[in-house]
Order: structure tokens, then C-alpha cells, then sequence
């Protein structure tokens, strides 16, 4: 059976798409032929990148600049891409201000209260007041789709990053109460929980390591991995998910 995934002409927004799982996104979005808005914060080359590849799958695609932590930034950036593309029909809050790995003040005990707030105002707060930005658009067509991207960590625990993993929790309080209010206008919001992806983020072997041999699938989650998911979450296939915090990490068992 083919499933036609209803999103060729359809405006997406992939932030933090100038590498790793959002390239990958904006990418497979391309394939099915969407307008695609390839969001960075300073790899302007990097962008430009992904917006020639999904020029050659045969997608429109544009680079716009965004800065989770300045919310002027973002209002902006949206405006541009309405302004480019059109009104917005899909929103992928991918992009994401890393912790290392690990930070040695990062403990519950110790971790300075300034860094929670930058965490917070980064990988919270940008994503909701991006949702708030695009949400007029998709209530006016009946029409939308959100998919906030979190962290298995979320679930697991993993010592030396409170501020990063409690940030990514509240992503998860942020998406229910969405889909909640959202869904009777036809927007369905859903998270997708990444593992350790080693093409986001220089990781210490060790953790590489984990991650492919703590998988049932015994493999390391790949970009590609996670982009299908998003892609079919963010399709006309979707019709009735919404709510809910997807694992796409081969159920990896975070050592803790």
C-alpha cells in the first residue's frame, strides 16, 4: 500500500537544520516535496548547504537565522519565512543549546542557577514562543502539525546535565497541554525523544560506545532515524497521534 503523506506545497519550519537530525528532517522533507524554511543560529554555510540539497530533491527552501534565547530573533525569522514561503503548516523545534557531557558543576547539587536559566530560556522557552508564533496560521487552515524535539534522557536521568534534561522535560508538560488545546483545530503536537546521536554532537567515545551496544537494536540512532519519524508525525498520515513523547533511540537503556 502507498501512503501519500499530503505535504508537497506544504510550509515547514526545521529549526537548527543546518546539521545532524534537523538536516536530515528538512531533508526528507524535501522529498515529499514541502517548502522547507532550513533554520540555523551561526552556520550560515552549513544552511546554505541544506538548502541546496533540498533544492535538488525538488523543494522550495530558505535559510532563516534564529536565536532560541532572543525571542525578537524568532518573531523575525517567522515573519520571514511567511513572508518567502507562505503561511506556516508544519513547525519542527529541533534546534537545541547543548550541554557538555558532562559538566562537572552540572550536579543537582551544584549547578550555578544561571545556567538553568539559560538552558530554560533556550530549549524551552524559544520552542513555545516559536508554537505561539506559527499557531494563528495553522488554526486558520484547519490544519497543523508541531513536533518538539526532546531527549530519551528525559526518562532516564543521566548525572552532570540538570539544566539541560530539565529543560527537555518541560518540552514534554508544554506539548500535552498543546495537543490538548490545539487538536480540536486540527494541529496535532507531539515529541520525539532522540538518543545519543553522535552527528549532533562531538561525544566522548565511551558514549558512543553505550549507544550502540545499550540499544535493542544494537546500533547508534542515525539522523535519518529520527527524521522518518518526524516526517510521519508531521504528514496528513498522521490523523489521530497527538500528545505523545515517541522514543526513537532503538529503547536505549541509559546506564545512569
Amino acid at each position: 500500500m502507498n501512503v501519500d503523506l499530503g505535504l508537497a506545497g506544504k510550509v515547514v519550519l526545521v529549526t537548527g537544520a543546518s546539521t545532524a537530525i534537523g538536516k536530515a528532517t528538512a531533508l526528507a522533507f524535501a522529498e515529499e516535496k514541502a517548502n522547507i524554511a532550513v533554520g540555523y543560529h551561526s552556520n550560515a554555510q552549513a544552511a546554505a548547504e541544506t538548502v541546496a540539497l533540498a533544492e535538488q530533491r525538488g523543494a522550495r527552501a530558505i535559510r532563516w537565522q534564529l536565536d532560541l534565547g532572543q525571542p525578537d530573533s524568532l518573531q523575525i525569522a517567522v515573519e520571514h519565512a511567511r513572508e518567502e514561503l507562505g503561511p506556516i503548516d508544519v513547525l519542527v523545534n529541533n534546534a537545541v543549546r547543548w550541554p557538555d557531557w558532562p559538566q562537572p558543576d552540572e550536579l543537582f547539587e551544584t549547578a550555578p542557577p544561571e545556567r538553568f536559566t539559560t538552558s530554560v530560556n533556550a530549549n524551552l522557552i524559544g520552542p513555545y514562543l516559536l508554537a505561539r508564533a506559527v499557531v494563528a496560521d495553522m488554526r486558520s487552515h484547519g490544519w497543523g502539525r508541531i513536533v518538539n524535539v526532546s531527549t530519551g534522557l528525559v526518562e532516564d536521568g543521566f548525572p552532570g546535565n540538570v539544566s539541560y534534561i530539565a529543560a527537555k522535560a518541560g518540552l514534554h508538560g508544554l506539548t500535552r497541554v498543546m495537543s490538548r488545546e490545539l487538536a480540536a483545530s486540527g494541529i496535532l503536537t507531539n515529541v520525539v525523544m532522540p538518543g545519543f546521536t553522535p552527528a549532533d554532537k562531538p561525544l566522548p567515545p565511551e558514549l558512543i560506545e553505550q549507544a550502540g551496544t545499550a540499544a535493542a537494536t544494537r546500533r547508534v540512532t542515525h539522523p535519518d532515524d529520527v527524521a522518518r519519524m518526524i516526517v510521519f508525525l508531521c504528514s496528513t498520515a498522521n490523523t489521530n497521534t497527538t500528545g505523545e513523547a515517541i522514543r526513537t533511540d532503538g529503547h536505549f537503556l541509559s546506564p545512569g
